[in-house]
């Protein structure tokens, strides 16, 4: 009875996350930050044994050091981006997790085979894919970078 007529009333807006579930985006952020640490580590790894081994060829060394880095900016940009809900993050960790099958398609075959690894890169890039594509955490990156309406 005390409301002054030329204020509205409060309405509380969802928020865009609601109704989200917040498990879901937990494991896609740890995943992607993993997923980023692991590339740094190799990083790490190959520039290691680049000064303490002797390599068939420094030019092709050096050039897989400079992609691995390449790579290790571009997971840790999308593992932040990720946990900020950019919207181009979501297509973005998409792009990593396939390539991340083709890796681990590749360390299932051949001579020197390695399932363990193949493994070790399946499942995590098919869990963020499959949570990435749920309709749920879609809105969440969808309405991220959405403008306002008027």
């Amino acid at each position: 009875m005390n409301q002054r007529s030329d204020e509205p009333p409060a309405v509380s807006e969802p928020s865009p996350d609601q109704g989200v579930p917040r498990v879901a985006l937990a494991v896609v952020n740890a995943l992607l930050v993993l997923e980023a640490i692991a590339v740094a580590g190799v990083l790490v790894w190959l520039v290691v044994d680049l000064l303490t081994l002797t390599p068939s060829s420094y030019a092709t060394a050096v050039a897989l050091i400079v992609l691995v880095a390449i790579g290790a900016v571009f997971t840790a940009a999308v593992a932040v981006a990720s946990i900020r809900r950019a919207g181009w993050s979501r297509a973005a960790a998409i792009v990593w997790q396939v390539l991340q099958v083709s890796v681990a398609a590749g360390a299932f075959q051949g001579l020197f085979a390695r399932p363990d690894i193949g493994w070790a890169l399946l499942i995590p890039a098919i869990v963020v894919v499959v949570l990435m594509l749920a309709p749920s955490v879609r809105r969440v990156y969808g309405n991220a970078g959405a403008a306002p309406e008027h």
